[in-house]
């Protein structure tokens, strides 16, 4: 098997460096791609990476895929200085260049800089030397030519202080782009319906391509918000439900998000006016409202994919059914027992009953995620998979903090920096087996629990930017 893969280069977009081989892993694994990605000198902050795939149709499927690729070539040669590069080059057989090399086929070079910006007459120099090893006698056409060999040089992450010489080259063919259009395709800023926590296209859909979504399956958001999630796992052809306690954002009511524009929300502000947006209003199949604490499901496996970003208490506040208040018994009098008020749910009359607005309480972190975790051993498919933030505070995290449950396996935990002490971890996970396969009753658990305090994450983060002003202005006084 290993005598057949051939080497490919991917070169990834300088965003999300910690989601790459996550994202990459994932697709390869759809698609069944037996992929190696063991290049040894790979390094996270730097944008190339060498792999080996079967054939070149592996090397379409995961750039049809993938948000963080940009580009992948066939590598034809590679070193740590451009004498290694035409040294590679001249050892490229013959075959492999013919039929890339006819005079009635067109191509052209295009050069990419990493740290680096290079004139254009370096850059000709280099192309023209580069034609000259390869004795190409195709055409060059540099509109609409039918091949593009591309030339990577890498001369470090420091920008315009790399030296004389690259640290290394790459030359090949190119196969495909990524789908980097999608983010503009799927941009919040032209979508109808936007709240203040939608996830952007990116990030959206990088989430569906972890949870290895597909179409003909259902994929779930409990806290779905404005649909961002909906609309990524679309994309990919799945059928997507969500819910969400805040009634308001279901039926797209009240203020709208977006400046420049009408107070309240229109008719066309909602999720399923989102869906209908970008053609996918078919995949839709409902929203509820509905408290996540509080199941009303079938115990049984009903979602292929459960994907979501649970609100942190920092833009949204944690809720759920419930009030802070001590029921009281009722109270016999001499005119007898008292009644309970006909605005209690399911007392009144129908029309009081439909209007009527529970009262909520805090729902802390820990039982949000203690209670996302056994909901996904309970509900998800066999093989499925859950993938969900998890908020941390920098200084202090460690892995016992990411919750954990014996029917779901850690496949990925990646981190997305939101400032100096704030972040937020990707968890992927994917449902190993049923609740009724364990010969006991077992839950989620967080072995070290961080969140058990209402706004927990809130209270550190605004706490310490709270404290450091506070220090800042006792300083400037004195």
């Amino acid at each position: 098997m290993a005598a057949s893969m051939r080497q490919y280069l991917l070169c990834f977009a300088q965003e999300h460096i910690e989601f790459r081989l996550a994202e990459l892993r994932a697709i390869t694994s759809f698609f069944g791609i037996k992929a190696e990605l063991n290049d040894t000198e790979y390094d996270h902050h730097n944008p190339f990476l060498l792999l080996r795939l079967p054939s070149e149709s592996c090397a379409h499927k995961i750039m049809g895929r993938t948000m963080l690729g940009r580009f992948m070539i066939e590598v034809w040669g590679h070193g740590n200085s451009w004498s290694e590069l035409y040294e590679s080059l001249n050892k490229v057989p013959e075959e492999n260049k013919a039929p890339y090399n006819l005079p009635e086929t067109s191509f052209c070079f295009k050069m990419r800089t990493l740290g680096k910006k290079l004139g254009m007459e370096e850059k000709l120099a280099t192309i023209e030397g580069l034609a000259e090893c390869l004795d190409f006698k195709a055409r060059v056409d540099l509109r609409n030519p039918e091949h593009v060999f591309h030339v990577y040089a890498d001369y470090g992450l420091v920008p315009n202080q790399g030296p004389k010489e690259p640290y290394k080259v790459y030359f090949g063919r190119l196969i495909s782009e990524g789908q980097r259009q999608l983010e503009q395709q799927y941009s919040i800023k032209k979508r109808h319906f936007i709240g203040n926590t939608s996830m952007d296209a990116t990030l959206s859909l990088l989430m569906a391509n972890q949870a290895k979504v597909k179409p003909g399956i259902v994929t779930f958001d409990p806290f779905v918000g404005t649909g961002s999630l909906l609309i990524a796992a679309a994309h990919f052809g799945s059928y997507v439900m969500g819910g969400d306690i805040n009634a308001n954002i279901i039926h797209g009511r009240g203020k709208t998000s977006r400046k420049g524009v009408p107070r309240y929300r229109g008719d066309d502000e909602n999720i399923r006016a989102n869906l209908r947006q970008y053609g996918l209003e078919h995949l839709y199949l409902d929203v509820l409202v509905s408290d996540f604490s509080s199941q009303v499901w079938r115990e049984r496996p009903l979602f292929d994919a459960i994907i979501t970003d649970p609100p942190y208490g920092i833009r949204e506040s944690t809720r759920k059914i419930g009030t802070a208040k001590p029921s009281e018994p009722p109270t016999e009098s001499t005119t007898g027992p008292t009644t309970i008020p006909a605005t209690e749910p399911g007392t009144g009359t129908d029309e009081q009953s439909e209007q009527h607005i529970p009262a909520k309480t805090s729902y802390v972190l820990s039982d949000i995620f203690t209670d996302l975790l056994n909901f996904s051993a309970q509900y998800l498919c066999l093989n499925g998979r859950l993938v969900f933030w998890l908020p941390v505070y920098r200084p202090e995290y460690t892995e016992a903090q990411v919750p954990h449950h014996p029917c779901l396996k850690l496949i990925a935990n990646s981190e997305q920096p939101l400032s100096s002490y704030m972040g937020r971890r990707l968890i992927t996970m994917e449902k190993t087996k049923h609740l009724e396969d364990l010969e006991e009753d077992v839950a989620a658990e967080i072995q070290q629990d961080c969140y058990q305090d209402h706004n927990s994450i809130r209270e550190k983060v605004i706490g310490l930017q709270f404290r450091i002003q506070r220090i800042k202005q006792t300083c400037s006084k004195t």
